[in-house]
């Protein structure tokens, strides 16, 4: 699979002509709701779908190990731009776990087709990551009184991540049932939204163009260079440019990939 190419329509131009931003927070009687920010592309365009539906967004991060830290900084770019009631950032050291390309000394894959994409678990996938990341999430939501979790899931780019899976998604919110003070003494239920389940890249960037989202704010990498360049050419980096490819519109990141030609 190539890199998409030129011609097609500037992020810029289309934002304009959607007459669409970012909201601002609106008032204090609004829903709460914890919102996963990584600072890519897909749970950015979650927490815009989080504000546009009126909720009050706690946008929650990690630093974790992962080589491609530069996305904390689009994160907080993007729950400043979206009116973020707060933007927490915690430290967990998944890299001295290891497995995992993205947290360890293991290769990330390079220049793979959408087939081999989808043949078994990739060597981005984090053990345990998801579940971890929604653990802390529950936590937050039941201490600041929130009932929902947003998170940018998506089951048809990797089907071989086990936690991007509906079923995956469902089991946890039966489980925060279980584990809370508020789910065990029926005060309130948890609910996990994952908007983006069952989009396509094309989709999601087109519905988070629809809403103003800043693509050019967001990180998608696995394997940024100086500078947080990106590649061009790891499967994140890929499947972003398809995206953009099919929705008609350019990609405001410069890739390394593209340069070096």
């Amino acid at each position: 699979m190539g890199l998409p190419a030129s011609g097609t329509l500037q992020l810029s131009s289309w934002a304009s002509f959607c007459n669409v931003g970012p909201m601002k927070q609106k008032n204090t009687e609004e829903k709460k709701a914890v919102v996963l920010l990584s600072g890519g592309l897909d749970s950015t365009t979650v927490l815009a779908i989080a504000r546009d539906g009126g909720f009050a967004c706690y946008c929650l991060s990690f630093r974790y190990g992962q080589r491609q830290a530069i996305e904390l900084e689009k994160a907080k770019t993007s729950s400043d731009r979206w009116g973020a009631v707060e933007h927490l950032v915690l430290d967990i050291g998944l890299d001295r776990i290891g497995g995992s390309a993205l947290t360890g000394s293991i290769e990330v894959p390079k220049g793979r087709t959408l087939e081999a994409m989808e043949q078994g678990v990739p060597q981005t996938y984090v053990p345990g990551r998801n579940t971890i990341f929604l653990a802390y999430a529950m936590a937050w939501a039941e201490v600041i009184g929130a009932d929902d979790i947003f998170i940018g899931v998506n089951a048809l780019d990797y089907s071989g991540y086990p936690d991007c899976r509906p079923e995956y998604i469902a089991a946890f919110e039966k489980m925060a049932l279980l584990a809370t003070r508020t789910g065990t003494e029926g005060k309130r239920d948890l609910r996990i939204h994952a908007p983006l389940m069952h989009s396509s890249k094309k989709e999601i960037i087109q519905r988070g163009i629809a809403l103003g989202v800043d693509y050019g704010s967001t990180h998608s990498c696995y394997d940024p260079g100086p500078g947080g360049r990106a590649c061009g050419q790891c499967d994140a980096c890929l499947l972003r440019l398809k995206g953009f490819a099919e929705a008609g519109i350019s990609d405001p990141l410069h890739y390394r990939a593209k340069e070096e030609k």
